[in-house]
């Protein structure tokens, strides 16, 4: 017979809670799956060139209409990549601060949602205010959004880890003693620019999924009642039957961050802004 007021170990705790989560996951899968309006990918136009300059133009024209909330909401990518950038130091991972950086491009759709929504209802003739990036949260989209928020989070951190990997592989897998020592052995050994070349490849490789699955699905999950697979599925259509003009896209957003990211990151707060809504302009060009 068990005691009574029995006290568990955390072992007893965590194994109780797992059981809870495990049940409350299939009592959730148990339940009907809401059907979307749309289930399957939307016709996907042909653009170019100058559809991405008129993006742009288009973009920068929502940064002038919508400046007090797009400051507000932009404030915080680079305020969290200080913060992400301070801790790498704090705690002597130093490899990991320009992984950390550069890394921040997979969230950027996720971080520039409340973005498009200024956009989508400057779309519809609405009136847009500091709070109107905020609606997001009100979105029946929301669930969606986190969702496919969660797959680049996902990214993101196995973008770290094969960071951390490839400097473990190269001039690590010592932590470098002071900030000079690591900057001389990134710069000045054949394995710091092995580091480099590799690292950069690597990088690219989860950059492009990222945009590949993003450049234009939470832009869709915003504006129609989709589902995330369908969103996916349509963002991996766009960029295959456009890839001349979603690649140049892409290369152009690479390069505009990186101008962002001088100095500290304060480039960010006029950068994201424009990106952000000239992504949401592309959208519409490209989705029928």
């Amino acid at each position: 017979m068990a005691a009574r007021n029995h006290v568990e170990n955390p072992f007893e705790y965590m194994l109780e809670r797992a059981v809870w989560a495990l049940r409350d996951l299939s009592e959730a899968a148990s339940q009907p799956v809401r059907r979307h309006a749309v289930d399957r990918p939307l016709e996907i136009r042909s653009v170019g060139l100058s559809d991405l300059r008129a993006a742009l133009r288009e973009g920068w024209a929502d940064v002038g209409a919508a400046r007090a909330d797009v400051v507000f909401i932009t404030l915080i990518y680079p305020l969290a990549g200080l913060v992400l950038a301070r801790l790498a130091f704090s705690y002597d991972l130093l490899p990991l601060v320009f992984p950390l950086a550069s890394g921040f491009a997979i969230l950027g759709p996720l971080a520039a949602v409340g973005l498009y929504e200024v956009s989508r209802r400057r779309d519809a003739g609405e009136e847009v205010n500091a709070a109107t990036g905020l609606k997001v949260l009100r979105s029946p989209a929301l669930g969606s959004i986190l969702g496919l928020g969660a797959i680049l989070v996902l990214l993101f951190l196995a973008w770290l880890a094969a960071a951390w990997g490839v400097f473990a592989l190269t001039i690590g897998p010592e932590r470098p003693a002071s900030l000079s020592q690591f900057a001389q052995d990134v710069f000045a050994t054949p394995a710091g620019w092995a580091m480099i070349l590799i690292g950069c490849a690597v990088g690219a490789v989860f950059a492009t999924a990222a945009f590949v699955v993003s450049v234009v699905s939470f832009p869709l999950l915003l504006d129609r009642d989709v589902g995330i697979a369908t969103a996916i599925s349509t963002s991996v259509e766009a960029v295959r039957r456009n890839p001349r003009t979603m690649f140049a896209w892409a290369a152009l957003i690479a390069g505009t961050l990186a101008l962002g990211f001088v100095p500290a990151l304060v480039g960010l707060i006029f950068v994201l802004p424009w990106l952000g809504h000239a992504s949401w302009r592309l959208y519409r060009r490209v989705i029928a």
